[in-house]
């Protein structure tokens, strides 16, 4: 599932295609006729991320509601034109296939193909597999004979602008809501530190997670309490913090909820900015382009099951904790 970074990137993907131009919205699957009538001809106003979810805004206090979910994903065709963070990871985006990441270094041009596929230009949202699965027929990078191209595969909803086209299949959410939806929708979210990392959030936050009884590996899933950490960056942070993901939120140290929120704030602009989920930190030269390209070199516990700890030697352990895997190190995180 993509998490908070992706759909960040995304909506910047919008800010620069489609806000500000007049939007044709259909429903070639049928699903989401009704929505796209009352979307087509409208102007996009705004795009905005909140952790997992995405609105996107039209003239006449209408909003675009998104979650992509497990098997949602976005396709863009046209004459793409990318936002600056995503320009600098050479269109790096999302969870999806492996388009190359330009690194900084002695040669500025080399890219790095990234095996394990988690993010794309043209592709956002959706695991590689399935995202091929979708659009069997599509080839990366491949020059369009016509625009708009054809919609392939379930296409619940297509916004196209005279140079741009946005595919969505497989959503868990996509509606069309007023302003005061809108705002309940978000209010029952938890903070989302790139929108807001004052004293306010993280006191919310803190708050929240040092009343609960719940362990602190559900909290962090918890979109409720905080916004857009999934199965990836809730391993990682924990494992960051040295905390045993069955602790009771309320058994927390102050000082290390605080820090949990301030390191998901780090990690989180750093998704922004490179497109991946990097979690380790002090990687220079050949170790940051190694974990650039391949995702088993730039995560702690994440899918490393049954290998050693790479700070203690314990082997990882994979559990299943509110029916999506943890992983996690029994001695370093005791």
């Amino acid at each position: 599932m993509p998490e908070g970074h992706s759909v960040h990137r995304i909506t910047r993907q919008f800010e620069r295609n489609f806000v500000g131009r007049l939007v044709r919205a259909s429903s070639p699957q049928g699903r989401f006729a009704e929505g796209a009538a009352d979307l087509d001809g409208r102007r996009m106003t705004d795009a905005r991320a909140v952790g997992k979810q995405m609105f996107l805004g039209f003239e006449g206090d209408r909003w675009l509601r998104v979650h992509l979910g497990m098997y949602g994903a976005w396709d863009f065709a046209g004459d793409i034109l990318m936002d600056a963070t995503i320009a600098s990871s050479n269109g790096r985006m999302g969870q999806t296939n492996q388009k190359g990441t330009f690194l900084d270094g002695p040669n500025p041009d080399a890219v790095v193909l990234d095996a394990a596929g988690e993010n794309s230009i043209t592709s956002i949202g959706a695991p590689r597999r399935t995202r091929l699965r979708m659009s069997e027929s599509e080839k990366e990078g491949a020059e369009l004979e016509a625009f708009p191209p054809e919609p392939i595969g379930q296409v619940r909803v297509r916004l196209l602008t005279d140079t741009v086209v946005a595919d969505l299949r497989g959503p868990t959410a996509c509606e069309v809501l007023d302003p005061a939806q809108v705002e309940a929708v978000v209010g029952r979210m938890g903070p989302d530190p790139l929108l807001d990392d004052g004293p306010d959030a993280e006191e919310r936050f803190t708050n929240v997670v040092r009343r609960k009884p719940t362990p602190i590996g559900l909290l962090l899933m918890d979109q409720n309490v905080v916004s857009g950490i999934g199965n990836v960056y809730r391993a990682e942070l924990l494992f960051r913090a040295r905390l045993n993901p069955h602790t009771s939120g309320r058994l927390v140290p102050e000082e290390t909820v605080r820090e949990l929120w301030h390191d998901w704030a780090r990690l989180l602009r750093v998704g922004v900015e490179t497109g991946q989920m990097m979690t380790m930190d002090g990687l220079e030269g050949e170790a940051w382009r190694a974990a650039m390209s391949n995702r088993d070199d730039r995560h702690w516990v994440y899918k490393r099951e049954g290998l050693p700890c790479r700070v203690c030697g314990t082997n990882i352990v994979l559990e299943e904790m509110g029916a999506r895997k943890l992983y996690w190190c029994p001695n370093c995180q005791a």
